[in-house]
């Protein structure tokens, strides 16, 4: 039986890597950033937080046997896969890619070769990745505009393998599920209970209920726990990881 933990990250902790074009910061072990007590939380492995300097990005990549869901909090961010698939990603417009058997993929700050003119915006986004039911799966790539949704103050699901949460992009996990809501000062929300969660606020700060105060960058680790109520103090966004298993071993 697992023990009811609720595990408190502050943003300062986070290991970072800082290029000329990018500044990441990471939740849990990444690239050379190896710590083995730190590998993943329940069945989330990643919970990269990214800026990317215009121009520039992630040159064409291998994944495999991974489930990416990107999101998006400033500026705008080019994805193309060796699937065949290509657009621009920004706020409010959810996406996941399925590695499954291999998949090679880019992630630029140039917009403008496929729309509009040149900017020097950064993007911001946050890219995070779960374990799949299955190793082996054909590759896929799925988005969904969420903006109209999130104007509600509602925690809604963005990404799910799970039963119930129809109208979210669908991944290959059927114990997952990303959450997201967009709240302003005084709007509070209520987490689900699972034997895993993840809280993480982007950006803005909010008051967890029976924890104190969290500031952006901030996130939360629950285990066997869920329910608390979160209430921002400012206008900030959260990311909810929902998880009904954890990694084997």
């Amino acid at each position: 039986m697992l023990a009811t933990q609720v595990d408190v990250r502050r943003a300062a902790d986070r290991d970072a890597t800082r290029l000329r074009w990018l500044d990441s910061h990471h939740s849990f072990s990444f690239g050379g950033h190896y710590d083995p007590a730190n590998t993943h939380h329940g069945l989330l492995l990643v919970n990269n937080d990214d800026i990317v300097s215009p121009g520039t990005g992630f040159d064409t990549h291998p994944h495999r046997d991974m489930e990416i869901v990107t999101w998006v909090l400033d500026g705008s961010l080019v994805h193309q896969d060796s699937t065949g698939h290509s657009g621009v990603i920004y706020p409010g417009l959810a996406q996941r890619m399925s590695a499954g058997k291999g998949i090679l993929h880019s992630e630029k700050n140039d917009s403008w070769r496929l729309q509009g003119e040149t900017h020097t915006d950064p993007v911001h986004f946050v890219q995070m990745w779960v374990v799949p039911d299955a190793d082996g799966i054909t590759p896929g790539y799925e988005q969904r505009e969420i903006d109209g949704e999130l104007l509600s103050g509602s925690l809604i699901p963005v990404a799910s393998g799970m039963e119930g949460h129809d109208s979210a992009i669908r991944i290959a996990n059927k114990d997952a599920a990303l959450h997201a809501a967009r709240l302003q000062p005084g709007e509070r929300v209520t987490l689900p209970e699972a034997p895993y969660l993840h809280l993480f606020v982007p950006r803005g700060s909010v008051e967890l209920e029976g924890a104190g105060k969290l500031e952006t960058g901030d996130a939360v680790r629950f285990t066997a726990t869920g329910g608390q109520g979160v209430t921002a103090t400012e206008a900030a966004e959260i990311l909810v990881w929902e998880m009904h298993a954890g990694l084997a071993g």
